[in-house]
């Protein structure tokens, strides 16, 4: 649950509820429900602000959940490198997709705790 890796990450950065709440600009009453599983679904722009704050990954606020199918090499194929090339010649940059990246990991992490099917 992502209140409770919250609350560990925090804990071993040292951090009460009121520095982090204050530190990373977040209400010190939803930061406290969401440690508490009160509120259960975070918005994108708070687990960042947390991240960031606690030097983290969104991916790490939500925890082994959604990475545990992405262990292991990858090769790219050719429509891969056409989609990443292609990605570049527009602008994008690696914050770029590094953001759509952490978009995407929420929106599943968000389906999985609401029961909805991947995909679905």
């Amino acid at each position: 649950m992502v209140g409770e890796r919250l609350r560990e990450l925090r804990q071993q950065k040292g951090y009460s509820i009121s520095e982090l709440a204050e530190l990373a600009g977040v209400s010190k009453s939803y930061l406290s429900y969401i440690e508490r599983d009160v509120q259960k679904n975070p918005s994108l722009q708070f687990l960042r602000k947390i991240a960031t704050t606690l030097e983290t990954d969104i991916e790490s606020l939500l925890g082994s959940s959604v990475a545990a199918g992405h262990q292991g090499s990858i090769i790219l194929d050719d429509e891969w490198n056409r989609l990443f090339n292609k990605a570049i010649e527009e602008g994008m940059n690696k914050d770029d997709f590094k953001e759509f990246r952490d978009y995407l990991r929420f929106k599943k992490w968000q389906d999985t705790k609401q029961g909805k099917i991947p995909g679905g």
